[in-house]
């Protein structure tokens, strides 16, 4: 049979020392000591999204290749699609959005930059602004008006993080910690760190 492991203790509250406000403080989308709620606007709830659907879909994709099973893997390309949706959708909206409310794709792309500090790799997050994408893929886009909907390399190529960066930017930690952030008490499973 398959291992069950029991759900560890996951904080996506609204306090002020919550890891969303953590967080979007680490991107001045709020202010030092003031609490983010994710809950608030819709504008918040897709800052948070953000912040998490792009871990979450690199975390699959560098995944993807440790699946042998084809079952699993079938079910683990799925899930990856599904993500991958979201998350483009996310950035999509971001976007538009930022039209008429330039902050948002200034926050966005300062989350992005904080998920940079925290994996712990070279820079390879990036944001949903034109000033996100490479300036060869920017370069062929003859001037048009751009924005970064998929965070890929200069090849199209949707970039992965292995497990220890995903677990620092959950954990809100670029330290080889075992819990914190979003896991305060960390992960009930075998790989933790």
């Amino acid at each position: 049979g398959t291992a069950v492991v029991a759900q560890p203790a996951i904080d996506i509250g609204s306090t002020a020392t919550s890891a969303f406000s953590v967080a979007m403080r680490a991107a001045n989308v709020v202010a030092s000591g003031v609490a983010f709620d994710p809950y608030a606007s819709d504008e918040n709830f897709l800052l948070s999204a953000f912040f998490m659907e792009d871990v979450v879909v690199t975390a699959y994709k560098a995944a993807a290749q440790l699946i042998s099973t084809p079952a699993y893997r079938d079910a683990g390309a799925g899930l990856l699609a599904a993500h991958a949706y979201h998350a483009a959708l996310i950035r999509t909206v971001l976007y538009t959005k930022g039209a008429t409310t330039a902050a948002l794709r200034t926050q966005a792309d300062a989350i992005s930059a904080v998920r940079d500090t925290l994996d712990g790799t070279t820079k390879d997050d990036v944001g949903i602004s034109p000033a996100a994408i490479a300036s060869s893929q920017l370069a062929a886009l003859n001037g048009l008006i751009a924005s970064n909907i998929v965070p890929a390399g200069t090849d199209g190529i949707a970039y992965g993080r292995l497990v220890a960066n995903v677990l620092n930017i959950f954990y809100l930690n670029s330290l080889a910690v075992t819990k914190g952030g979003f896991y305060p008490n960390g992960l009930n499973a075998t790989v933790v760190t």
